[in-house]
């Protein structure tokens, strides 16, 4: 395998020195249903389907390929149910992890039109490695490399998620179990642990006009021992059809991204990230690309709250 030593290494950074196991998304305010179970839209007999297929570090070795699904709908003015999906490939099949879990919502209703919704995730996450054919300079295998693993373990997550018509704050942990892939062995501690990670997001929308809204958003992602990671963004939305925006993940990466509302039910968005850390001399660049649809089960019609980010 060409340049093994350097892929080991990339797995090593992403996957160990910096302990954040979960794939990053740049549409991550499309992408809620992932990271927090209590995402809710309120609205009765609509079927949320997303997907979203991230290619990341093109052109670097081993460089990580996500794909995400999520479908919701609530069943009553205070029930919300979903399924999610987490695929992460790094190193064309050498660690693919892959994550399903069922969410539940109950929606409180509060003062006026705020609403409150707690939420709870339950699943499993299974994953294969696949270090066949590897070199290495060392003729002693490091245990971490001795042997394939394929194990699926349970898992379970929770959140909070506040919103109105114009704005929402979230918070979720969607993995509240703190497990261990490789056990230590023969008194060698190489382990790969799947640390507790901690997301806060947040969303506005302002109205400028009856043409435009501008709508910032951020995420925050906590992991022990390491640096928090905050994405900053900012979306310009023309006539409830064309979004256009930028983002900053702090000390990591500046991204373009825009969608376009093919239909009322159908809308396409893109984003590319421009790595800003020394990894960027490897790589050209990471691109997303994303599918939502709304399905009215009912035939009623829909008119999108502009809170859905």
């Amino acid at each position: 395998m060409k340049k093994i030593i350097l892929f080991i290494s990339f797995l090593f950074y992403i996957t160990s020195a910096s302990a954040q196991q979960d794939p990053e998304f740049t549409h991550y305010m499309y992408n809620m249903s992932a990271v927090n179970p209590a995402y809710a839209t309120g609205t009765a007999a609509m079927l949320n389907v997303g997907g979203l297929y991230r290619t990341q570090w093109v052109g670097a070795v081993g460089s990580p390929k996500t794909f995400t699904f999520f479908g919701h709908t609530a069943l009553s003015e205070k029930i919300e149910v979903g399924l999610s999906l987490i695929s992460d490939d790094i190193g064309d099949g050498a660690k693919k992890e892959n994550n399903f879990y069922a969410d539940f919502a109950y929606v409180l209703q509060l003062s006026g039109r705020n609403k409150l919704s707690l939420g709870l995730k339950a699943g499993f996450t299974s994953l294969q490695t696949n270090f066949n054919g590897f070199r290495f300079a060392d003729p002693e295998t490091d245990l971490a490399f001795a042997e394939n693993i394929n194990v699926t373990k349970p898992n379970i997550g929770a959140g909070a998620y506040y919103f109105t018509d114009t704005y929402y704050v979230g918070l979720s942990i969607p993995n509240l179990l703190n497990t261990k892939h490789i056990e230590e062995k023969e008194g060698i501690s190489a382990y790969g642990s799947e640390e507790i990670h901690t997301f806060l997001t947040a969303g506005y929308v302002f109205q400028i006009n009856d043409q435009f809204k501008v709508k910032p958003a951020f995420m925050s992602k906590f992991v022990a021992g390491t640096p928090v990671s905050v994405d900053l963004t900012a979306n310009v939305l023309y006539n409830e059809k064309f979004e256009l925006g930028a983002a900053y993940r702090i000390n990591d990466a500046v991204s373009a991204l825009m969608n376009i509302n093919i239909t009322p039910s159908f809308r396409v968005g893109y984003a590319y990230d421009h790595t800003l850390t020394n990894l960027g001399q490897f790589n050209s660049g990471t691109h997303e690309i994303m599918l939502l649809f709304n399905l009215d089960l009912l035939g009623k019609g829909y008119d999108k709250s502009p809170r859905f980010f």
